[in-house]
C-alpha cells in the first residue's frame, strides 16, 4: 500500500537556525476531499463513490479501511497515480474502464474498453435462468447459449450456478472474446466456457434442438437515443454492443428465428429488452408458434427487463 512514511513533511532555509515550516503531507482524508470536489464540478454522477473506489483501486485496499484511516499519508507517487483517474473520471472515462474491474453475480470480472460494463440488471438473466432449469442445477448435464457474451459475465455466472452446465458463449468482437476468456480462467471456468466468435448463433446453424436454453443480452439501444446517453456510455463503451438500428428492436427477429430452432422442445430463450421494447419483441416471440409460456421479469425498478418463452 502506497502510504507516506512521516505525516508531515519539513521545509527550512539552508541557515542554521531558519525557521523549519510543517506543511501538512497529502492523506487519505484530503485526497479524497479534493477528488470529490473535481469531480462534483464536472458532474460526475455519484462523484463520492468514484473518489473512493478510484482510491481503493490505487491502494489496494477496501473502503473500510479508508474512513478507518483518514490521516494515513499518501507517498508523492500514490498521489500522482490517483489524480489522474480523477482527471480522466472527470472527463467521462468509467470508474470501471479505470479500475479495470466490476462486480456481477458476485463475481469480480476485468472489464476493458473492448467490453460492455456489466450492470445490475442484467443479473435478472441468470435469475430467469436459475428459475426455469433450477431443478436441473446439479444432476442434469446442461447445453447452454450466451449470445453477445461481451466480458463473460452472463456466462461464466451461468457456468457458476450450474455445475454441470456446458456453455457456448458468441461474440462478433474478437477483443471481446479475449477478455472473456480471461475472466472465464480467472474463475476456473475455462474448461466449461467456451467462445465463439460469430454473429448471434450463425455458428450452430447444423445443431438442431442441442440447447437447454439460450439467453442473450444483446444491444438494444436506439441510434435515435445516442445524444440522450450519458457521456460515460455514449462516449466510452463499445458502440456494437450498445446500439441496434433505428428503433433498437432490429436484432432480436432473427435472434429469436434462429434460437426457435437450436433450443430443445421444453427448452428456453431468456432476453435482456430496453425501456419501451416490451410490445415490439412480445409480438416478435407470438410470431413463432414454437414460442410459448411467454413470462416477463421486472428490475428492481418495475421496469421490464428481460422477457422469456419455453420451446413448445
Amino acid at each position: 500500500m502506497a502510504i507516506a512514511n512521516e505525516n508531515r513533511a519539513a521545509v527550512s532555509g539552508e541557515a542554521s537556525g531558519a525557521i523549519r515550516v510543517e506543511i501538512p503531507a497529502v492523506n487519505v482524508r484530503t485526497a479524497l476531499r479534493d477528488a470529490m470536489a473535481r469531480m462534483r464540478s464536472a458532474d460526475v454522477p455519484s462523484h463520492a463513490l468514484s473518489a473512493e473506489l478510484l482510491l481503493m483501486h490505487v491502494l489496494d485496499c477496501d473502503r473500510a479501511w479508508l474512513y478507518a484511516h483518514p490521516e494515513a499519508p499518501l507517498d508523492a507517487e500514490a498521489v500522482r497515480r490517483y489524480f489522474e483517474l480523477v482527471t480522466q473520471r472527470a472527463a467521462g472515462a468509467p470508474t470501471q474502464y479505470l479500475t479495470g474491474k466490476q462486480e456481477f453475480w458476485g463475481l469480480e470480472f476485468e472489464v476493458t474498453p473492448a467490453v460492455l460494463i456489466p450492470r445490475p440488471e442484467t443479473e435478472h438473466i441468470v435469475e430467469v435462468a436459475v428459475e426455469h432449469l433450477g431443478k436441473a442445477r446439479t444432476n442434469e448435464l446442461l447445453r447452454i447459449a450466451d449470445v453477445g457474451t461481451g466480458s463473460g459475465c452472463i456466462a461464466v455466472a451461468l457456468a457458476h450456478e450450474f455445475p454441470r452446465a456446458e456453455i457456448f458463449a458468441t461474440d462478433i468482437s474478437a477483443a471481446a472474446l479475449e477478455v472473456a476468456a480471461r475472466n472465464a480462467a480467472r474463475h476456473n471456468m475455462a474448461e466449461r466456457v467456451h467462445f465463439i466468435e460469430c454473429n448471434l448463433l450463425d455458428a450452430f446453424a447444423s445443431e438442431r434442438g442441442t440447447f437447454d436454453m439460450i439467453v442473450s443480452n444483446p444491444p438494444y439501444v436506439s441510434r435515435n437515443e445516442e445524444a440522450r446517453l450519458q457521456r460515460e456510455v455514449r462516449d466510452h463503451e463499445p458502440h456494437a454492443a450498445l446500439f441496434c438500428g433505428v428503433t433498437g428492436t432490429e436484432i432480436y427477429a432473427p435472434l429469436i428465428d434462429q434460437a426457435a430452432g437450436l433450443v430443445k422442445p421444453g427448452g428456453f430463450l431468456a432476453l435482456e429488452i430496453g425501456y419501451g421494447a416490451l410490445d415490439r419483441v412480445r409480438s416478435l416471440l407470438d410470431e413463432f408458434p414454437a414460442w410459448t409460456e411467454i413470462r416477463v421479469a421486472n428490475d428492481l425498478a418495475g421496469v421490464p427487463r428481460i422477457i422469456s418463452a419455453r420451446r413448445a
